[in-house]
């Protein structure tokens, strides 16, 4: 059996709104947003009474990131909003970007704060980014 593809990262968000407009600013699209319930909900995820709404975000090739919000049970915060990169678990999605410095000076405008950025050698430029949630997102140029 062989691994065929990725199709989505799951981002659990307690104000839904506010990631949709963050990574929709980014470049993503909203491709589509239900709410989801029941028992068998609820035998997937591992979860009683769940009841959360989904929203499925893509990228312009075709990848998805998936937010979720759930209403019940209430989502757990686990550590501070702002974790360092270094926090153990899934810390970042990585984009790549035209024009690093103005997807930057895009997102700045609209809250996200600028954690660090450099280049790596004649290659890439990077940066990471901390937007709504403390949602970190990394951004790559392609230089040359």
């Amino acid at each position: 059996m062989t691994l065929k593809r990725m199709d989505n990262v799951l981002i659990v968000v307690d104000d839904l709104e506010a990631v949709k407009a963050f990574f929709i600013e980014l470049g993503l699209t909203l491709e589509g947003e239900t709410t989801v319930e029941g028992p068998l909900i609820g035998k997937l995820v591992g979860l009683e009474r769940v009841r959360s709404t989904i929203a499925m975000m893509r990228t312009p090739d075709g990848q998805g990131i998936e937010l979720d919000k759930f209403h019940t049970p209430n989502a757990i915060r686990y550590g501070p909003v702002d974790a360092p990169v270094n926090t153990l678990g899934f810390r970042r999605v990585m984009f790549s970007v035209e024009d690093i410095d103005a997807v930057v000076a895009r997102m700045r405008a609209h809250g996200a704060e600028l954690i660090g950025e450099m280049q790596y050698g004649t290659t890439y430029r990077l940066a990471y980014i901390r937007g709504p949630e403390g949602i970190i997102v990394a951004l790559a140029e392609q230089l040359g």
